[in-house]
């Protein structure tokens, strides 16, 4: 579900409660009394081990900072404030250990406590990153056996830090948050896929682990990329400008309203075919529109998921007392945005984002209440979630505006009509009014504070917000982790690990955006030190936030495990599409990472399910798979295949396996662009 704002549905429960933290310019002292140390270096921290890892902060220019840890052998470093009164050092730090403390001392003196020495990892991304070990909060129900998890989270040497919900113009000095040790207490409200990662990680290397979370439910890649990072992104152009704006009072909303008001008066001749000027009014014909309950999403036909314009229109009979009077049209919560006329009259419009669960109230004037059939007509862009007018049956009426009048129901059947869908309207231009969706605004509130720390490497779960847009992730994701690389370089970090969750099945729709967005990820191993944890056996096709967090955290820590730390007696993949062969009537698959092939879970006959196969005409026909030795062969009816696809439906779940029990991922043989044609004669039995 992309969004053109880009806000989707994914993670709304998320949103509220950060709102407190916003700001829209840099926060940094501008003329500090003492030495000031940043949220992310405070007592109980964890400082990465063997690593020059700097210490900074802020005090008075040209006051001299002296920095004395306690470890055995350590060295004192000073540094001088620059004019900004910005100063770092590095201090060596010893192979792992704790409790220390950090002396910092300038005109005033401040001494961490409790610090420890070992693996500081940073945990981002949005929702499913996000979710919680406890299930905190409305809607987080917490994961599997919560209570017993909650009860064993008695770790010491496991530290945690979850950095604020913080939207940012440009990038930050400091964040909100503060570390702590994991008990039941703190690790109920922290990333449970980042805490089951450390947790792996602790026990298997017996070093203290310091895990940073970071992320934001709902939030495009492009949220989490520097203005330096998305440069080579021409698309994201219109986003900059907005940034600079907010960050320039002087301009601030220049020119955005207009911009704005332009877009929306394009998207009605984007349809195929345009949908006529008249629709709104009480003369057009709507007998070729289709017919939906209001209040509800917009379902049907495979529109459960539809993403885009649509068309609603009711007709109310208006009582002769009625006429002459001002009134109110009440509609509910509509999600997204929307347009609203009355008898071919615009009312009322929400064109802001982010007020999907904000009831519609619109005036009509008192000249346009006329005794009489009159209609009321809604245009509706959904950029993500259950588009359409949500709300209750008693939201949705029609008011005399002094109230002396029974209300009028307007809940029933309505007509709609699907107009063009998100993919195809152009980019939404971007308000100057910025939220957690606007490009760049995590990375400089979320990020920016914590490159300057050391860290051995990051973990990912992201990219629900970016299904649709595939084609662009396949380089906006590689380049936010060569920009983050960049940002980090300054802490003397290099190349570090990245590794990341590929997202898991659900029901985006009847369509290919999700298995393309895995694809994307799936390429995104090109790029050097990076790991994929694999889903497709634990998603749930009903639930965008799949709830065993444990084994995405253990996948994970495998990657970690075996790459990172060169543990090599551990399976750390899923099987990995490398190669095809024809054989005759049959495709013969072969994997990276695939051996000791097996099916697991439902397998009728004990083949591979969700295969699909085509000939040269590109017409894909269910196929039945076996697994030979450490290849898949795949057949069907198709005499002269050329092409096999495997769980390329959004809501797929895999059941192929390697020895390890680690599951394949999503893959197809072929680079033809579109949906995938299907025929749905059933497979031929490949035995």
């Amino acid at each position: 579900m992309p969004s053109l704002s880009t806000r989707p549905a994914i993670g709304r429960a998320f949103l509220t409660p950060c709102l407190a933290f916003i700001t829209l310019m840099a926060a940094s002292p501008g003329a500090p009394a003492d030495v000031i140390l940043p949220a992310i270096l405070s007592d109980g921290m964890v400082l990465q081990r063997e690593t020059d890892a700097p210490i900074w902060g802020s005090a008075h220019p040209g006051e001299k900072v002296t920095v004395t840890p306690s470890w055995p052998g350590a060295a004192e470093a000073t540094a001088t404030a620059d004019p900004a009164g910005k100063w770092s050092v590095r201090v060596k730090t010893p192979a792992a250990g704790g409790p220390f403390t950090v002396a910092i001392k300038g005109d005033n003196a401040i001494t961490l406590a409790n610090v420890m020495v070992g693996e500081v990892w940073v945990c981002s991304g949005q929702s499913n990153m996000e979710w919680t070990l406890g299930g905190i909060g409305p809607g987080r129900e917490g994961v599997p056996s919560a209570e017993e998890e909650l009860k064993a989270a008695v770790y010491p040497a496991i530290r945690l830090f979850t950095v604020a919900n913080t939207i940012a113009a440009q990038p930050r000095a400091d964040c909100a948050g503060s570390w702590a040790a994991c008990t039941p207490a703190t690790a109920k409200e922290f990333s449970a896929v980042g805490y089951f990662f450390g947790r792996m990680l602790h026990k298997e290397l017996d070093v203290p682990i310091g895990l940073i979370s970071s992320d934001w439910g709902g939030t495009p890649a492009e949220s989490w990329v520097s203005e330096q990072g998305l440069g080579e992104f021409p698309e994201f152009r219109q986003n900059l400008e907005a940034i600079a704006a907010a960050r320039d009072p002087n301009k601030r909303g220049v020119g955005s309203k207009e911009r704005l008001e332009a877009w929306w008066s394009t998207v009605d001749a984007a349809g195929k075919p345009p949908i006529p000027a008249a629709w709104a009014t009480a003369g057009f014909d709507d007998s070729s529109w289709k017919t939906m309950h209001v209040p509800a999403a917009i379902s049907g036909d495979g529109l459960e998921n539809f993403d885009g314009i649509f068309y609603l229109r009711t007709q109310v009979t208006i009582p002769k007392e009625w006429e002459g009077k001002a009134a109110t049209l009440e509609l509910g919560p509509i999600d997204d945005r929307d347009d609203t006329w009355f008898n071919g009259t615009v009312v009322g419009q929400t064109h802001e984002d982010g007020r999907f669960s904000v009831a519609r109230v619109y005036t009509i004037p008192a000249a346009a209440v006329k005794a009489g059939k009159s209609t009321v007509g809604v245009r509706v862009l959904d950029t993500g979630g259950p588009g359409g007018i949500n709300g209750k049956p008693e939201q949705v009426v029609m008011r005399s505006a002094d109230k002396s009048l029974a209300p009028i129901a307007l809940a029933g059947d309505w007509r709609f009509h699907v107009g063009p869908a998100l993919g195809t309207l152009p980019t939404l231009p971007q308000s100057a009014d910025i939220g957690p969706n606007t490009p760049t605004a995590l990375y400089n509130g979320m990020i920016a504070p914590i490159t300057p720390m050391a860290i051995r490497g990051a973990i990912w779960y992201q990219g629900e917000s970016n299904v649709g847009r595939a084609a662009q992730y396949r380089k906006l994701f590689p380049a936010m982790i060569r920009d983050w690389r960049k940002q980090w370089a300054k802490a003397g970090v290099g190349e570090f690990p990245f590794y990341f969750v590929q997202i898991a099945p659900f029901a985006y729709g009847n369509d290919h955006h999700a298995a393309e967005l895995r694809e994307a990820q799936l390429l995104t191993l090109s790029t050097p030190n990076t790991g994929m944890a694999v889903t497709m056996d634990i998603g749930n096709p009903g639930n965008i936030h799949p709830d065993n967090k444990q084994e995405v955290g253990r996948r994970l820590a495998l990657w970690a495990l075996a790459k990172t730390y060169a543990k090599s007696d551990l399976a750390y993949s899923g099987p990995l599409y490398k190669s095809m062969t024809v054989e005759g009537e049959k495709v013969r698959i072969r994997f990276e990472h695939g051996e000791g092939l097996k099916v697991m879970g439902p397998a009728p006959a004990g083949h591979v399910t969700n295969l699909r196969i085509a000939g040269a005409d590109k017409q894909f026909f269910p196929a039945m798979g076996r697994v030979d030795g450490d290849t898949l062969v795949v057949s069907s009816r198709v005499k002269e295949p050329v092409a096999v696809r495997y769980c390329w439906g959004p809501a797929n779940e895999g059941n192929l396996f390697n020895a390890a029990g680690l599951p394949a991922s999503s893959f197809r043989t072929d680079e033809w662009e579109g949906p995938m044609t299907s025929l749905d004669s059933p497979p031929e039995d490949p035995r």
